[in-house]
């Protein structure tokens, strides 16, 4: 089904607008600091080293997060209930029919990972299994198809690497800083202030950086909501499944604040927080207004 990833693409323009916001950041952000520091090298290096290093992640990644929570693969014959519902949605949908790994946990979450639909991964525990009905667990599938459909490991991808590229900008400045570098005279008041300024840009981009990042991440949960519950036609059935797995207080035995944002739910339970503040650094919007904007929805 085409349109559907279509329609989801059309609504996705003030996630493009963030991300072109984020390189002009950069630009903007690396020209200011090679300027101070009189060596347009470091805006280069920085690009580089930040797109080697997320190479290995975006070929591998799969592999590792599969690794770390010792996911199991599952074949027809294993669990064919499952199987079918993730293939029937997949030619719902007009994707590939992705591999699909359980994870021996009691808590009920899943998530997608891979570089592309053909290397897509579907991983659900086995909490989500045993806790959820089959309408609840269609609409969990469809959801993270529909990361896949929507192409969001590409896009966490890549703002990945513009948030490792800021990070190292802000890194290399503070350091050559430290040791005395740049051009620009700090013996005067103009230059002072113009130093002063770049130590506080350095402090504070890598906090704007994770801000975007994490805004763009709870504007795709949005999407994927959305987008799965137009596949099953039924957003009752996601809006119930995200009631039970907020609800749902078991601890996951192993997780890391690197893969949290890839599953459905936050997997830390205990960590949940209300205030405005700590919502800025939520990796998920919050489960009450995903919950609502399903019900509101009109299919």
């Amino acid at each position: 089904m085409p349109s559907l990833y279509q329609q989801a693409d059309s609504n996705s323009r003030k996630t493009w607008f963030l991300l072109t916001f984020f390189l002009v950041f950069i630009i903007v952000l690396g020209w200011f600091f090679s300027y101070l520091l009189d060596n347009n090298a470091i805006l280069y290096f920085a690009i580089i080293l930040s797109i080697f290093t997320s190479f290995g992640s975006y070929w591998w990644s799969d592999k590792i997060v599969l690794a770390m929570y010792h996911a199991q693969p599952v074949e027809h014959d294993q669990n064919p209930e499952i199987y079918h519902l993730v293939e029937n949605l997949c030619i719902t949908a007009g994707l590939p029919v992705p591999r699909i790994y359980i994870i021996p946990e009691m808590q009920p979450n899943a998530f997608a990972t891979g570089r592309s639909a053909k290397h897509a991964v579907v991983v659900v525990t086995q909490g989500l299994l045993q806790k959820l009905n089959k309408t609840e667990l269609e609409g969990v599938i469809a959801h993270e198809l529909s990361h896949i459909g929507n192409k969001d490991m590409l896009l966490a991808t890549i703002v990945a690497i513009l948030a490792g590229i800021v990070s190292i900008l802000a890194n290399m400045f503070m350091r050559i800083t430290f040791w005395g570098g740049g051009r620009r005279n700090r013996d005067n008041g103009a230059g002072i202030v113009l130093f002063l300024s770049g130590i506080l840009a350095a402090v504070l981009a890598p906090i704007a950086a994770t801000l975007v990042q994490l805004a763009i991440s709870r504007k795709r949960e949005f999407l994927a909501d959305a987008t799965g519950a137009l596949l099953t036609r039924y957003p009752e059935g996601l809006a119930r499944a995200l009631e039970k797995i907020s609800s749902d207080s078991t601890p996951m035995r192993i997780t890391n604040d690197a893969t949290a944002p890839l599953f459905i739910d936050t997997p830390y339970k205990e960590r949940e927080k209300t205030n405005w503040f700590v919502k800025l650094f939520t990796t998920h919007p919050p489960i009450e207004e995903r919950i609502k904007a399903l019900r509101d929805m009109d299919i």
